[in-house]
């Protein structure tokens, strides 16, 4: 299993995580800012009256409101990217990684636009009554290319596990056993019920949960990131100056963290504003085919606020967070991850000076790689005593105990090391360094008003947000099984839906994460090509609607 792990690991190395992915989708972005002459900042106000319905026919055709398949988007990108990917951003690129978040969701939200707009207007009516939208609908419709519609359609239902199934309750089953000692199998019994009964009821039943899910769940995580923020408010000012005085300099290394290149802290910026707000993915527009509306233009506006909303909003708050805190630089008692740790040969390296911060930055980037151990560490009462140093989440590790398990007793005798890693994965090593994700948010919720209390304010932030993820996911899939076999196959795409959800509350879902990653990109690519081919569509679509308004609302102020 770990082979094959391996194997679609390089695969997807190829693709997704390729370097040249990210400029693929803020290239496309970018020129349809330029072609279309900056319609997220020109419509951005108009998409407000067009959200609250101010241009709806009686007559529309559709299953949704315009604001239930903006909620419907949101719960499927509003997730643990926005408390975990934002706190791996920072973690990695430091302040300026939460600039280039931010820029990246600016151009997703012209990708938004033009990806829903196309998707609503040659959206179909499916065999059962309903609304079925989305890239395969355009790409088969209009470029009359059925088998690229097919490819994307499969790669969908293959993400609905892996974006939106498996890691979410994963996420929320980890958290809230880490917080309340819920035993997973119970919460993945307990929401797989809940689950079923929402998405049973269709997309109509899902956009009556998401429109009061998705408010409810930004005013309570807003309530603890403000608690934050004010409890800590000498400290905004300086924080919001690093995000920009590290923009185009290396970022200082300060406490535990050794500092990021400005490219570094590009690339994981923009690699996570990808990540959190999906533009270009093709997913959100599947939900927005379902709005009733006359004129797909008009939801492709509502689209307009979703990366808005989702990335500027919600992930530069937390980051504020994170920033006026100041965890993110300290280090923290945890248990150390095999992936994120690297046992160094010698104990020569220190992070208590500038040329020992510059050794340990370059070996982390891989610019001059330090030797790592192979061999037997020797431990006795927990203690290391070979001539080694050990690196954890990217910070010089103290204070280290090696455990015989998780919670274990203090190790006595040797550890096998190959290649700077434990063999044995047993083997439990804690100690204090830098942390990141889900756990480095939560020790920042405890730095505001509620104390300690504030961790439980990220706990049940990752149960609505993930929870949120995995209805939206959910319809995505069953879309895309409407498309491929007919609205007949979606109760059994449902069962097993629910089924992967519990099995994943208890179970090592890595492959499946993998498996998700490839997909990820064999959807967005195909949707970049799909909606670059029909740029002049795109232009005479607009061109047609602002005429359209304009006779029938001859007293509407336009901005086309």
């Amino acid at each position: 299993m770990q082979q094959l792990n391996n194997f679609l690991s390089t695969i997807d190395s190829y693709i997704g995580s390729a370097g040249w992915f990210p400029f693929a989708l803020l290239g496309v972005g970018l020129f349809f800012t330029i072609y279309l002459k900056f319609p997220q900042i020109r419509y951005f106000r108009f998409a407000f009256k067009v959200v609250r319905g101010k241009f709806d026919r009686a007559g529309d055709q559709g299953d949704t409101s315009h604001f239930q398949a903006l909620t419907t988007a949101l719960s499927g990108t509003v997730g643990t990217g926005n408390i975990a990917g934002v706190a791996l951003a920072v973690h990695l690129g430091g302040p300026a990684a939460l600039f280039w978040m931010v820029v990246t969701a600016a151009i997703g939200m012209c990708t938004k636009f033009v990806e829903v707009t196309l998707s609503h207007k040659y959206r179909e009516v499916a065999e059962d009554g309903t609304m079925a939208g989305g890239p395969m609908y355009y790409m088969k419709n209009k470029l009359n290319m059925k088998w690229l519609a097919v490819v994307f359609a499969i790669a969908t239902v293959l993400s609905s596990f892996g974006t939106g199934n498996m890691p979410q309750i994963n996420s929320i089953s980890s958290a809230l056993k880490s917080t309340f000692a819920i035993e997973p199998w119970m919460t993945g019994a307990v929401l797989s019920l809940i689950l079923a009964f929402v998405i049973i009821g269709g997309i109509k039943r899902i956009a009556s949960v998401t429109e009061k899910l998705v408010p409810a769940m930004a005013i309570v995580y807003f309530l603890g990131c403000f608690s934050v923020i004010f409890a800590n408010i000498g400290n905004l000012i300086p924080s919001i100056a690093s995000i920009f005085s590290s923009l185009f300099t290396t970022t200082a290394a300060t406490g535990g963290f050794l500092g990021a290149t400005v490219m570094y802290a590009f690339n994981v910026g923009v690699g996570r504003g990808l990540f959190s707000n999906e533009a270009g993915q093709g997913s959100a527009p599947i939900a927005h085919a379902s709005a009733k509306g006359h004129e797909p233009v008009s939801e492709g506006m509502v689209a307009i606020l979703e990366p808005f909303i989702d990335t500027i909003v919600i992930c530069s708050i937390t980051g504020l967070t994170l920033l006026s805190s100041g965890v993110w630089q300290e280090k923290h008692l945890n248990d150390f991850a095999v992936t994120d740790m690297s046992i160094l040969a010698g104990h020569d390296y220190t992070d208590d000076n500038k040329a020992g911060r510059v050794a340990l930055k370059e070996h982390l980037s891989g610019e001059n790689p330090l030797p790592v151990f192979d061999g037997m560490l020797q431990v006795e009462n927990g203690k290391i005593t070979s001539n080694v140093t050990v690196i954890h989440a990217r910070s010089l590790a103290e204070d280290i105990v090696v455990n015989e398990s998780f919670g274990g007793a203090p190790l006595t005798g040797e550890v096998e090391i190959s290649n700077g890693k434990p063999v044995d994965g047993s083997i439990s090593f804690y100690g204090k360094s830098l942390i990141h994700s889900v756990p480095l948010t939560a020790i920042a919720f405890t730095k505001g008003w509620f104390g300690e209390y504030g961790q439980y304010i990220v706990s049940i932030g990752i149960l609505l947000f993930a929870f949120s993820t995995a209805i939206s996911w959910s319809y995505y899939g069953d879309r895309a099984m409407t498309f491929l076999w007919g609205s007949g196959s979606v109760k059994y795409y449902r069962i097993v839906y629910v089924a992967g959800f519990f099995i994943a509350a208890v179970a090592d879902t890595t492959i499946i994460w993998t498996v998700a990653a490839i997909a990820i990109a064999v959807m967005t690519l195909p949707n970049l090509l799909g909606i670059f081919l029909l740029r002049k569509d795109m232009k005479s679509t607009i061109a047609d609607y602002w005429k359209g308004m304009k006779e029938e609302f001859p007293d509407e102020k336009t901005p086309e």
